[in-house]
């Protein structure tokens, strides 16, 4: 088995690759079109991205699997012990709108759970990267999330409509909700401590969220599903039944008051 730290290098000269890729489309000009059924935008740096990462990953890890938002997928990954999930450009619509908010989102999962990942924001040049026992890191300076106790006035990244009541039996938290359109992003976000909590009640894909879940958990955060179990990667459906992203204290809280406890 291939170290964790040659592992995480790979991904992280990857992901550097894809972020040159990106910014060569935007300066040349972005052609972009609509998935079928509503399933987004597509442009032609995802698919070269897509191509250029799962040609230079899999010749450097042969036997590793590979999942990914824009390759057919196959069933040959559940049998692998190791797969690389990836979403080559997370956040599609704000690249192709000019934004700086897009992601490349890099994460290897073994045995359904995320060991290594990165996340790259290469308009902003930030780079976060974490392996399982290394820690996560922000270009090179160790990210740990400090303790909190209270479950006070905040801020929680994730959709409006998810703060709503309806979700919160024990009561909505006191957390004011944000947007960011990469969903790597937000998690690396929290685990910067630059947010409290990351919460989606929606299915999520697994290329979303792997490699920013191993960043948070590495910066000593906590990420569940929606009901607060753990989340086992490299599923069949390559879906995960939502997102509770917090330090342990706050995820406790915000559990609580998703399952009903009061307030």
């Amino acid at each position: 088995m291939q170290g964790l730290d040659r592992d995480l290098d790979i991904l992280i000269e990857a992901a550097r690759r894809a972020g040159e890729i990106a910014t060569r489309h935007r300066e040349k000009g972005i052609r972009s079109w609509e998935k079928p059924d509503d399933a987004g935008p597509l442009t032609d740096a995802d698919l070269e991205i897509d191509a250029m990462l799962k040609e230079t990953l899999t010749k450097a890890r042969p036997n590793y699997g590979w999942l990914s938002e824009e390759t057919p997928d196959t069933p040959a990954r559940l049998e692998r012990e190791s797969v690389f999930v990836i979403d080559p450009i997370d956040g599609t619509r704000a690249y192709s709108e000019g934004r700086s908010s897009f992601s490349h989102s890099l994460g290897l999962v073994r045995h359904g759970v995320p060991v290594a990942g990165v996340v790259y924001l290469p308009v902003l040049d930030r780079l976060y990267a974490a392996a399982e026992g290394h820690g996560a890191y922000l270009n090179g300076e160790r990210l740990q999330m400090p303790p909190r106790d209270e479950l006070t006035a905040g801020t929680v990244l994730g959709s409006r409509k998810h703060m709503r009541e309806e979700y919160w039996p024990g009561g909505p938290p006191p957390l004011e909700p944000t947007y960011r359109s990469s969903f790597a992003n937000r998690l690396a976000l929290v685990a910067q401590d630059r947010f409290d909590a990351v919460v989606s009640f929606r299915d999520a894909w697994e290329w979303d969220i792997a490699a920013g879940v191993v960043i948070l958990q590495e910066a000593g955060g906590r990420v569940t599903d929606r009901d607060g179990r753990p989340m086992r990667f490299n599923s069949p459906g390559a879906k995960q039944a939502g997102v509770l992203a917090a330090n342990p204290t706050l995820h406790r809280q915000l559990l609580d008051r998703a399952r009903g406890a009061a307030a």
